[in-house]
């Protein structure tokens, strides 16, 4: 019975965390729904994760690594992305470029929108190839433009 009132105390705790506050690997594993061995197999796919490890190799995960994970979730389950494929979307447009440009819902995501879709002249016929380097070309300046902030 003291075992459960300490779990039960310990679980109200966790739903008062700042957003800025360091999560452990069993807090964003529940979060994210996601075995914890999982996410420890992430990290050493992704280098972009970087959780701060204390005595006994404990696990704390910045608010910043929490949102990667989130995404390579979202990518990896929900949009059938391989691991690979991840991979080289953050190599090609680079993490910050990902993660500001990703959102759950799908609303205003540059890696999912057409770049034509808000065209001015509706009559240009834009063929596939056009649209491939326009959207490399949009992702190139919205990554400028982070590094720029």
């Amino acid at each position: 019975m003291p075992y459960e009132k300490a779990k039960v105390k310990e679980e109200e705790r966790g739903n008062y965390k700042s957003r800025n506050a360091f999560r452990t690997i069993s807090e964003v594993s529940k979060e994210l729904d996601v075995p914890q061995h999982v996410l420890r197999f992430w990290e050493s796919k992704f280098s972009q994760i970087k959780p701060m490890k204390r005595a006994g190799n404990r696990r704390y995960y910045r608010p910043e690594d929490v949102e990667v994970l989130k995404f390579i979730s979202h990518k990896l389950y929900s949009d059938g992305y391989t691991i690979k494929g991840v991979q080289k979307l953050i190599k090609d447009h680079g993490i910050k470029v990902v993660i500001d440009a990703w959102k759950p819902d799908g609303t205003d995501n540059i890696l999912n929108q057409d770049p034509l879709k808000h065209s001015v002249n509706k009559n240009v016929d834009v063929t596939a190839s056009d649209r491939g380097t326009i959207q490399e070309v949009l992702l190139e300046l919205k990554s400028l433009r982070a590094s720029l902030d």
